[in-house]
């Protein structure tokens, strides 16, 4: 478990979205309160988003995004490139660290052991000390509700704001479509 942060994405029918809250935390106490922790890739065609140190995010943001550049753009390909280059390379591999990436057609984590999970329903998935909350939330929402993809990304992070002291009320979002 990565504390300090929550990260959630959803791929829905008119958008793909991810969100992230602002705290990043050292031990017990808060550093920053508006952090960004997401970003997009590849001319905006790809969401990102990151759980670990702020130091390795940026390495393996530049590092995925090397990969989808010489895929051009087929987050698919450069998914399973990126994972057998951080599971090789001896430094990334001992990172804690998760990633959770989209486009409009696919979602994926992927962790620092090699792991590529598209999670089972295709849609929703979150990492971060919040991450069960959000993906909670959003599960739920989803099936209850009728709000849009942006929307059910920002309540579903606020749920877990609520919740996990690792996670805050600044939450930013960006999307695809």
């Amino acid at each position: 478990m990565f504390d300090a942060t929550t990260i959630l994405a959803f791929k829905g029918k008119n958008k793909a979205v991810i969100g992230g809250d602002g705290q990043v935390t050292f031990g017990q106490t808060v550093l920053k309160n508006n952090a960004t922790k997401i970003r997009t890739l590849y001319n905006g065609e790809v969401l990102a988003g990151f759980a670990g140190s702020t130091a390795d995010a940026f390495n393996l943001f530049d590092m995925f995004e090397e990969h989808l550049t010489q895929r051009k753009g087929e987050l698919i390909k450069a998914v399973i490139d990126f994972s057998k280059a951080w599971r090789k390379d001896k430094v990334l591999r001992r990172l804690e660290a998760m990633m959770i990436v989209l486009n409009q057609k696919h979602i994926f984590i992927l962790t620092g052991n090699g792991d590529v999970v598209e999670p089972e329903d295709g849609e929703i998935a979150a990492i971060g000390s919040g991450g069960s909350y959000a993906i909670s939330a959003a599960r739920a929402l989803k099936k209850h509700t009728t709000l849009d993809e942006e929307t059910l990304v920002k309540e579903s992070l606020a749920v877990a704001a609520d919740l996990c002291i690792y996670t805050n009320h600044n939450i930013k979002t960006l999307s695809l479509g």
